[in-house]
């Protein structure tokens, strides 16, 4: 009971001659009182406190500082081209912020005009046709990934989500309240999940399907027929389907991209794609990606982004412009360099004793297992995780790998070749060398 419902209960207030001294003391108490609970209150709220800080990102942090301190580390730990942004962009930036129109407040869904390219950019690289109206332009590919879960899900809704997974899809879902569901998978299948092992997740409560093909961290691409397939699937159950198409056009040999959108029809208004310029023009740091959907959730999302950001940066949309309306010459030139460094890459990585790599078809990333080298000696230690074993590489051979823990699957090493070829080899040949001291 409060100070001051005792004080009535007791008779106090009734009395004029105590009230004001009662009210004093009952005032400086519940301060007192207020101040205590606070005090044991947590600082940060509980929903924020679950989000783990991302891997990838933490990985590249520490390689560069240790780097700026003068050690000679190599990092495969960062998602990004080690290209510069074509130069034909940038001008188109350098001009958009000398106009005074991108000076102000635009549209918080998009600049009109970029959301037009975006949609006829969709329908010549993956036949899928869509209103420049069903298009949001957001900051980067990861607000498109948090607005479409925050969009399509309610607190308890399931999502299936094929490990290994990037980092932030799991924290995109439960921010909107969304139940992750893993469907594992792991190098034996060259990492693709099938239509079994989605079904054998499916209950109830499941809402939608994360479809990533070509796949961060592992590189996996599925044919179109796996697509049509899983699509049906989907469709068939009702699923909502969000399909991350950031890596469609950095694929190799005889892999194709399929956009599971433009290959199963039957799932109508049930597909939102993810996309954006960071992987295909080297635009990681320009900040611009989008999210295409049905119009009520894109008219939902564009609500949600109204109060969070706004619009996109100006003159980033209109760099973005200039890359989706120009022709992917660009694109074609990295790609014949990070094909070339993935074949290096797997080769050395395979002969690692007690490595294993499958040969990813896409991105810039492999995912090689290295189980067999958990638990044992090196160095004077025996790292027990991959978490572990990465954080003896970095120490004693300077090279700064991504462990599989990020990914949802302990027992690997996600490597970009996004990196220079000289590079690449030094820091395999040192990963190599010191490997094969383990006992």
């Amino acid at each position: 009971m409060r100070r001051k419902d005792q004080a009535k209960a007791y008779g106090y207030l009734p009395r004029s001659s105590n009230q004001n001294v009662i009210a004093q003391v009952t005032r400086a108490e519940e301060r007192a009182w207020e101040h205590g609970r606070m005090s044991t209150r947590p600082r940060v709220s509980a929903r924020i406190s679950a989000i783990s800080e991302s891997a990838t990102l933490a990985v590249d942090a520490k390689a560069k500082a240790m780097k700026a301190a003068g050690r000679p580390v190599i990092g495969f730990g960062a998602g990004e081209p080690d290209f510069p942004t074509p130069g034909y962009i940038v001008e188109a930036a350098i001009e958009a912020a000398r106009d005074p129109r991108f000076h102000k407040y635009t549209p918080a869904g998009g600049l009109p005009e970029l959301k037009k390219a975006i949609a006829d950019k969709t329908a010549r690289d993956s036949g899928y046709a869509v209103e420049p109206s069903q298009v949001l332009v957001t900051n980067g590919g990861k607000q498109a990934v948090y607005e479409a879960f925050a969009t399509l899900l309610d607190p308890g809704d399931e999502v299936l989500v094929v490990a290994p997974y990037w980092t932030t899809y799991p924290e995109a879902i439960k921010l909107a309240g969304g139940v992750q569901v893993d469907v594992v998978t792991d190098e034996s299948t060259g990492y693709l999940a099938s239509v079994a092992q989605l079904e054998a997740a499916r209950t109830g409560r499941t809402k939608a399907l994360l479809f990533v093909s070509p796949s961060n961290p592992t590189g996996a691409v599925y044919s179109r027929e796996q697509t049509v397939e899983i699509g049906r699937w989907a469709a068939e159950h009702g699923l909502w389907v969000v399909t991350d198409e950031i890596y469609e056009h950095l694929v190799y040999g005889d892999a194709e991209f399929t956009s599971i959108a433009t290959a199963v029809p039957e799932l109508g208004d049930q597909v939102v794609i993810l996309n954006g310029v960071a992987k295909t023009y080297a635009m990681t740091g320009w900040r611009v990606g989008w999210l295409i959907g049905p119009s009520d959730v894109v008219k939902a999302a564009t609500n949600l982004q109204s109060h969070a950001t706004s619009n996109v940066s100006n003159v980033a949309q209109m760099a973005a412009l200039a890359a989706v309306s120009g022709d992917l010459s660009a694109v074609a030139e990295m790609r014949a360099a990070f094909d070339r460094r993935r074949q290096t890459m797997v080769r050395m990585l395979n002969e690692i004793p007690g490595v294993f790599c499958p040969e990813p078809r896409g991105a810039f990333y492999a995912y090689p297992s290295v189980k067999e080298l958990v638990g044992k000696e090196l160095r004077g230690r025996r790292p027990l995780s991959s978490g572990e074993l990465a954080e003896l590489i970095l120490e004693e051979a300077e090279v700064a790998v991504v462990p599989g823990e990020a990914f949802g699957t302990p027992g690997y090493f996600r490597l970009s070749y996004a990196l220079g070829d000289n590079d690449l080899v030094e820091g395999v040949s040192r990963l190599g060398k010191l490997l094969s001291e383990a006992r």
